[in-house]
């Protein structure tokens, strides 16, 4: 079995799974399926959709931002604060997404320009931006938000019971998908993941583009805010507590491989619906919130176990496999490790020639 028909086959399994998963809650909870319940299912799920797509564009370019959930909140308390100084949830809105961007920014020029890992400075950025929340707002939250705002954050688009946050995830999970598997954008962000060296060989704008993928990160974090603020009507310091590792954990459980090169958006997509929807099944079944927690990390725990188990029993049964008899003394074209090296050296030649 070849690499990318690993991806493959744990993409379909990801999709299998919740084609089960939906059909299991059906038979046994008459309330699973309703219109309400996946009414609820799609906002409960909407914020973690959101900021998934863009990070995992950042794991597969081996970055993470543990600061996410922090910098959601902000992005709330600053929309809190700009509709009470200016009236207008235009402006408020505005002032949000610009938060977002502006702190994936920092995040962003911390790990590029200066050389520091993703993963501590994100720890950092997490409590900082955490603490702004509350120094903003303190411990009061603001929850005087206009009606026709909040009721978006429940009340099904006409005709039908989908909320009206289906319409940004289904945009955001198009544009994301597209970005990722049909630019070269997206060729740039699979390259970097797979080698550092080879992309930087290649010409690729590494830094730049995963300066830009922090801003992205932090743009959708602001979108994710708006979203929060509207569907819960307020703009609180402690909201979305542990989100960063509900969205890691579905990142990962849809095939993104921590290490780096590997992923899709559709099992991004797959994975966040098991979630939610593994979530809604355990509600339904008198699951209180501890246990929920304890899903979570489960969840997390498999995702990046199982694809380390699974590639160890490859890599057991390709090695049992007999190897075909070498012929002449081509070991070059026969062999792809020794292959890889002659062919960067020609690619080194031709660049120098170039030169």
């Amino acid at each position: 079995m070849t690499r990318g028909s690993f991806r493959l086959g744990w993409d379909k399994g990801i999709v299998l799974l919740l084609v089960m998963l939906i059909l299991f809650g059906g038979m046994n909870s008459e309330l699973f399926l309703t219109g309400d319940n996946i009414n609820f299912i799609i906002g409960d799920i909407s914020e973690v959709m959101l900021i998934a797509f863009p990070m995992a564009l950042l794991i597969i370019v081996k970055e993470i931002d543990l600061s996410v959930a922090s910098n959601l909140t902000l992005s709330s308390a600053v929309i809190g604060l700009s509709w009470q100084a200016s009236g207008s949830m235009w402006i408020a809105t505005l002032a949000g997404l610009l938060t977002g961007s502006a702190c994936g920014l920092l995040n962003g020029l911390l790990v590029t320009k200066l050389g520091l890992p993703s993963l501590a400075v994100t720890i950092g950025t997490l409590a900082l931006f955490r603490g702004l929340c509350y120094v903003l707002l303190g411990d009061t939250p603001i929850a005087d938000f206009p009606t026709e705002w909040t009721d978006l954050g429940y009340v099904p688009i006409s005709g039908t019971f989908l909320p009206w946050v289906i319409v940004p995830m289904v945009v955001a999970a198009i544009a994301f998908w597209y970005l990722l598997h049909g630019t070269r954008m997206g060729r740039w962000i699979f390259a970097i993941g797979q080698g550092d060296d080879a992309a930087i060989f290649s010409g690729i704008p590494m830094q730049r583009v995963k300066l830009g993928l922090f801003v992205l990160t932090g743009f959708m974090c602001g979108v994710a805010g708006l979203g929060y603020t509207i569907r819960f009507a307020s703009s609180s310091p402690d909201g979305a507590l542990g989100y960063e590792l509900l969205v890691i954990a579905a990142v990962l459980f849809g095939g993104v491989a921590i290490a780096g090169g590997i992923g899709t958006i559709w099992g991004v997509v797959a994975a966040v619906l098991i979630w939610g929807f593994s979530r809604s099944y355990l509600q339904l079944a008198g699951w209180d919130a501890n246990g929920l927690i304890i899903v979570s990390g489960l969840l997390l725990l498999v995702s990046v176990t199982v694809p380390r188990l699974l590639s160890k029993i490859r890599d057991v049964f390709a090695h049992r496999s007999p190897r075909p008899a070498s012929r002449g003394n081509n070991t070059e074209s026969s062999d792809p490790v020794t292959a890889q090296p002659s062919s960067a050296s020609a690619g080194h030649d031709q660049g120098s020639n170039r030169g």
